[in-house]
């Protein structure tokens, strides 16, 4: 039975109609072609895996603050708070995870407290992974006071081929580390600003888990963390 869970990952209930849609589509490819009919079918299982829901173990210590994304660290630097957030003009500790279309793309809470502020901002659609998205690129930023006191902001933004940010969270919320607020389709990016006084714990280029994967530490007085690819 555990076998047979490790296989059979749960699907987000987002993608339950993009399923259905793909799949019907194959039907009626396969009555045109049977090779368009496969491509069909590689496209719906492609589906099936981009919807995939997997559990994570999150580590519970307070203080910990968890990659929201699966992805890979693209930038570690201070930047800017989203205005619409009211954080001030002071930059803040950034660390931004980018999702492509492989990666789970649900997104958790970075941390036990309380939601402040869910503000949506349209915008532009350009490649998630350039600088300049955070700022033009439609987005949905959340303002969070975590259970020590602090606060923090994650920003989930729209990417090339993404076009729906999903957020479920409310102003006045309570939400633990590690659970689940939403998603982006189809490919995105997530924005984690941390206080002012906390050192990110990843660097760029390293692989995030969402829910499991520590990128900072309030309780901690290490500095920054460098790596390097071996």
């Amino acid at each position: 039975m555990e076998a047979i869970r490790s296989v059979l990952v749960p699907i987000h209930r987002e993608g339950h109609k993009f399923i259905a849609i793909f799949a019907v589509v194959t039907v009626g490819l396969f009555f045109l072609s049977d090779f368009l009919g496969a491509i069909g079918v590689i496209l719906t299982l492609w589906c099936t895996y981009f919807f995939r829901d997997p559990d994570r173990f999150t580590p519970t210590r307070q203080g910990l603050i968890i990659s929201p994304a699966d992805g890979v660290v693209q930038m570690v630097e201070n930047a800017v708070p989203p205005p619409e957030l009211g954080m001030g003009d002071d930059p803040r500790p950034r660390v931004s995870v980018f999702m492509n279309v492989f990666n789970v793309h649900v997104n958790r809470a970075p941390a036990d407290g309380e939601i402040l502020a869910v503000e949506y901002r349209p915008g532009k659609f350009l490649n998630a992974a350039l600088d300049k998205a955070s700022t033009d690129n439609e987005r949905m930023a959340v303002r969070m006071k975590m259970a020590n006191g602090r606060e923090l902001a994650f920003v989930q933004i729209a990417g090339l081929v993404a076009r729906r940010i999903l957020c479920e969270l409310k102003p006045g919320q309570t939400v633990q580390a590690g659970e689940r607020f939403g998603l982006i389709r189809f490919g995105s990016r997530v924005d984690v600003y941390l206080d002012d006084d906390m050192a990110p714990l990843v660097s760029v280029g390293q692989l995030c888990i969402a829910g499991e994967t520590v990128i900072a530490d309030g309780n901690s007085e290490e500095p920054q963390r460098d790596g390097a690819k071996r």
